[in-house]
């Protein structure tokens, strides 16, 4: 009697460049197969593996989920040419790892299309030709990955041989035009069960109507994409099988026009992302069986024409949200008075009943946020009836509180208590030793918490060390940690051996993300390798001092010297303690960006804190030593003399994804053009570049080297006082066929900038359609109503800088 088992096929691309690397097992369709021979016994080896996860069993069969290794091409495949296929719906083979690494078609390109064609021809199909990489890489070079496919007529068949269960975001492919998005979904919309088209703002709203065809639709992402009333009923009316649902609410929305259609697949939807950018409700009315709420706060106070919003939702809509079986509840708020308003309206419901299986409360609100009456009723229930375990709220609701002693927690993942008035006292006595067992614990933000590290807030000032005791009691409990934001706050070392804070946090071998402040990082005294770091780092330089050469090299070489690594550097053994960290931030305590939200652009900065005038080139040139380094964000670094450390970065993290560098060396002039540009040219991966620098100049130097980062995608500069060459900016951007984001806001005029954008625009826009252009001078008046046009997902990742290290939970959406 012969075995069938579930064949469900992942190459592990990472496994070659990452040990550490567990491959995850997605939701596919499953194809039951049977080798003729039984006999078939595996012997052959490979450096290129592929990963079986045995995961589904027929009715009558055992269930198993476990991971084998095997050899990449089927012991069974081998010895035999023909396959007995039980079910007409075969694997599918899909490219879903992490950006920046290399596909799977690339690992098994030969040996695993050798297969596919053999048992293509023992089921007297046509031979199958090599199609593109993946369906988004196939719409990014302009050809269907289904197109070849439909040429073999293998989409004619009653058994096609390629099932697409689950598209990655689209938003992420910036190439895609509104004809390949409608071709990809009319060629396999049938089959597509989960789809992302977050980010996707330059598509049209007729465009986005043709996820209706994928009926099968269990979750989708729209967040982003220009939707009206009428074209989400009629979309959603045609998904029977939605469970999860990402919608962006603008103004105009009308929640009457839903069909009773749409409503009801509303009512089976449990997980919902809603993004506002009107006050309303949206669709949560309708969701009557939510489990996770998602809540995006974007209104701003005023309309275009300067009218004041109301938060005051129209009678029509204050229809009572069903929260009762709520288990995640998060809410992000912009600036301003009236997502705060908003928000209490919705939180208004939950302080009536709130839910008992509620496991997650999560409200991240920018500056204060008044407690009221009915918050208060909130919290004082959720003490009483709930355990969680994730927790984020206002920093004014925790300030003076007792409300950590009472809130029970059941193996904690995420604790947020960024900018709150939490002392290391408290912290340690109402979380670690209140009982809490946090080795669950993989986040934890602590982001502009002053007094976290010390015993007493109230007696502590910024220069004072930190008690290294707390920071060791908060290693030890939390040992399991992935996830950590120590920024915007003055953490100074002792100088007891052993005590350093980067010492310390070398135990926690788990880091995935690391945020520190730059004095944290340095050596509790003055390095006797480093020259005294000049006092007038923030002014112009005056008279008459030797100008420096652009474009020749005045740096030595990041090998030699005090530009390499020093192992007796604190910093240096801290990140030789955690070499796969994928995201670093060294942010000055007291940088604040000159690119404000929803306010004039800052013209003054504070100075830094006086003891990271001790850390420089080597301490950045330290950091080439993470070889899986993803995303690096440095800044306010005064001592950066000729940025050398920089160099050693793009020679050695040749997985970096997105560089961010803002107010390096002098303020008054730019010290490190020279070493950035030999860094840029060993960026071949680098996909976004936010460059914030006073008087950075924008030359045809700096383009020229830019233009070597072949996978560059998004640009943003942000240079008070700085200038930029019209002529080199065409220059680059014809150089460079990926580019579709550039935002550069400068001391320009805004005749230059005006006519530089719209010859971009012109040039360009017809072949790249999510083109997004952004030139206008930093402090004009009106840079607050063209920012405000600026997509959010650009806005939020690459425009405006913040954290990102442990801003949300993790996974909290898919």
């Amino acid at each position: 009697m012969e075995t069938w088992r579930p064949l469900v096929f992942r190459t592990w691309a990472a496994m070659a460049t990452h040990p550490r690397r567990r491959p995850q097992c997605r939701a596919v369709r499953t194809c039951w197969a049977s080798p003729t021979r039984s006999s078939c016994t595996s012997s052959a080896t490979s450096p290129a593996r592929t990963w079986f996860c045995t995961s589904a069993a027929p009715a009558g069969s055992s269930r198993s989920c476990a991971w084998t290794r095997a050899s990449p091409t089927p012991c069974c495949c081998r010895r035999t040419t023909r396959m007995v296929w039980k079910d007409p719906v075969l694997f599918v083979v899909h490219p879903l790892m992490d950006a920046g690494l290399p596909p799977p078609w690339a690992v098994v390109n030969g040996v695993l299309w050798a297969w596919l064609s053999r048992v293509c021809a023992s089921r007297g199909f046509q031979s199958l030709g090599r199609t593109p990489r993946s369906a988004a890489a196939g719409l990014s070079r302009g050809n269907s990955v289904f197109s070849a496919l439909k040429n073999q007529e293998t989409s004619t068949l009653a058994a096609p041989f390629y099932i697409l269960t689950r598209l990655g975001t689209l938003g992420r492919y910036l190439q895609a035009s509104e004809d390949k998005v409608k071709q990809l979904v009319k060629e396999i919309g049938r089959e597509i069960q989960q789809l992302s088209m977050a980010g996707c703002y330059w598509l049209s709203g007729s465009t986005i109507e043709h996820v209706a065809r994928c009926r099968g639709l269990v979750k989708v992402n729209l967040s982003g994409c220009h939707l009206t009333s009428l074209r989400l009923s009629k979309m959603l009316s045609a998904l029977q099988h939605l469970r999860s649902l990402a919608i962006d609410v603008s103004p105009g929305f009308d929640a009457s026009q839903l069909s009773s259609e749409c409503k009801a697949t509303l009512s089976r939807v449990r997980e919902l992302k809603q993004t506002l950018f009107t006050p309303s409700y949206g669709v949560v009315p309708c969701c009557t069986s939510l489990e996770k709420l998602l809540l995006y706060f974007e209104i701003l106070d005023r309309t275009r024409e300067g009218a004041i919003l109301s938060g005051q939702l129209m009678v029509g809509q204050s229809n009572v949200p069903h929260y009762q079986n709520l288990r995640v509840f998060y809410a992000r708020l912009a600036p301003g008075y009236i997502n705060q308003e908003v928000v209490r309206l919705y939180l208004a419901v939950l302080s009536d009943r709130t839910p008992e299986n509620l496991h997650a409360f999560l409200i991240s609100v920018p500056g204060s946020f008044a407690e009221s009456g009915a918050t208060k009723n909130l919290l004082d229930s959720m003490a009483r009836n709930v355990v969680l375990d994730a927790l984020q709220l206002p920093k004014s609701w925790l300030n003076g509180s007792s409300l950590l002693q009472h809130l029970k927690f059941s193996n904690p993942f995420y604790f947020s208590f960024s900018r709150c008035a939490l002392s290391g006292g408290h912290l340690v006595q109402r979380i670690i030793h209140g009982g809490k067992d946090l080795r669950s614990l993989a986040s934890l933000n602590l982001s502009g918490c002053v007094h976290c590290l010390s015993p007493d807030s109230l007696l502590r000032k910024a220069e004072d060390d930190i008690d290294s005791g707390i920071l060791e009691t908060l290693v030890v409990a939390c040992g399991g940690l992935r996830h950590l934001n120590l920024s915007a706050a003055h953490h100074h070392s002792s100088e007891r051996p052993g005590r350093h804070l980067c010492q310390l946090l070398a135990r926690l071998r788990h880091l995935r993300s690391l945020s520190l402040p730059v004095c944290a990082v340095a050596d509790s005294a003055p390095r006797a390798d480093r020259a005294p770091a000049q006092p007038a780092m923030h002014a112009v330089p005056c008279g008459f001092g030797k100008k420096v050469r652009i474009g020749v090299q005045t740096y030595p070489s990041p090998f030699s010297g005090q530009a390499g690594p020093q192992p007796s550097s604190v910093f240096w053994s801290l990140l030789k303690s955690v070499p796969f960290l994928e995201r670093l931030e060294l942010i000055g305590s007291n940088f604040s960006s000159a690119m404000p939200r929803n306010e004039p652009a800052i013209r003054n900065s504070l100075p830094p804190c006086s003891r990271a005038q001790n850390v420089g080139d080597s301490e950045v040139a330290a950091i080439g030593q993470l070889a899986f380094l993803r995303h690096l964000t440095l800044a306010q670094l005064p001592s950066i003399l000729t940025g050398s450390g920089l160099v050693s970065i793009g020679l050695q993290c040749q997985q970096l994804q997105s560089l961010s560098l803002a107010n390096l060396g002098m303020m008054g002039k730019v010290v490190y053009m020279s070493a950035l540009s030999d860094m840029l040219k060993h960026c071949r991966r680098l996909r976004d570049l936010r460059l914030e620098q006073p008087y950075f100049s924008a030359n045809a130097q700096f383009f020229q080297a830019l233009s070597q980062c072949s996978a560059l995608q998004r640009l943003c500069l942000v240079s008070r006082s700085g200038t930029l060459q019209p002529e080199a900016v065409l220059a680059f951007m014809a150089r460079c066929l990926r580019v579709v984001v550039c935002h550069m806001f400068t001391g320009e005029s805004l005749a230059t900038c005006k006519s530089l954008q719209q010859s971009l625009l012109r040039s360009f826009q017809a072949e790249r359609p999510a083109l997004n252009v952004v030139i206008f001078p930093l402090l004009h008046e009106g840079l607050t109503d063209v920012i405000r046009d600026v997509p959010m997902v650009h806005l939020d990742e690459i425009t405006l800088f913040k954290s990102r290290v442990a801003e949300e939970p993790p996974n909290l959406w898919w």
